[in-house]
């Protein structure tokens, strides 16, 4: 396969993909839990709770993601 992601925007890019796998999962393990498999409309509510989620996932990642690799480049030892 052929990247078409420029460099420049490849830790945005590992944001998103990250948070819609991440969310659809949360989602769908909540919205289960919440409301079981056998409800009518399962997959519309676990579609409106996945983008409810990857909402706020998102801008939250890309906000959060580089402070916590500046934490991490402070706490993890090289061997």
């Amino acid at each position: 396969m052929r990247p078409f992601v420029p460099k420049r925007f490849e830790q945005a890019a590992f944001g998103f993909l990250l948070t819609c796998f991440m969310t659809f999962v949360v989602a769908g393990i909540s919205t289960l839990l919440a409301v079981g498999i056998s409800t009518p409309g399962f997959i519309g509510l676990w579609f409106v709770a996945w983008m409810s989620s990857w909402a706020v996932a998102f801008p939250a990642i890309l906000f959060i993601g580089p402070m916590v690799r500046r934490i991490l480049k402070r706490i993890v030892i090289e061997h």
